[in-house]
């Protein structure tokens, strides 16, 4: 009633502008947001992979977890992996985190800062049987007294 029709028409045309500029910006943020994390991230994962298809005995490691060692055998989904001497962990191929450079882990010393625990003395190791003995030696002499005489008020059943 108090707006005409032309002005109502005109106001149509503008929204299918406006439409089309929506449509330009969302394609733009999906071809910066593919730019910028999801190519990268695919290619990291297909180097990741080639890495691990290519691990051999004698490689220098990094796992998942952060542990150093080396390759000693490589199976279809597990490597042993030696972490100190004398000492094998098995884990998934896919757990190899970093293939490290040859020589990395001998140049890799334990700092000589770190605490030694002190030395404590050395227990000595007890059987059963002479923990009996020495438990009954001293409730023996807890009875007695100076004398030789036991005393009555020593023994646990007895309160006055």
């Amino acid at each position: 009633m108090l707006i005409s029709d032309a002005y109502a028409q005109a106001a149509g045309s503008g929204q299918a502008e406006a439409g089309w500029a929506n449509l330009i910006l969302l394609i733009g943020i999906f071809v910066i947001f593919w730019l910028l994390l999801i190519r990268p991230q695919a290619r990291r994962a297909k180097e990741h992979k080639q890495m691990v298809e290519n691990l051999q005995r004698g490689d220098e490691v990094i796992t998942n977890g952060g542990i150093l060692g080396l390759i000693l055998n490589v199976s279809e989904s597990y490597v042993v992996v030696e972490i100190a001497p004398s000492h094998e962990v098995i884990v998934l191929k896919s757990s190899v985190q970093t293939l490290l450079p040859k020589g990395t882990l001998k140049s890799i010393e334990p700092s000589k800062n770190i605490r030694q625990p002190k030395n404590k003395p050395a227990k000595s190791v007890s059987t059963p049987a002479q923990e009996n003995k020495s438990t009954e030696n001293k409730d023996t002499t807890s009875d007695t007294t100076a004398n030789g005489d036991t005393d009555d008020s020593a023994k646990s059943g007895d309160k006055n």
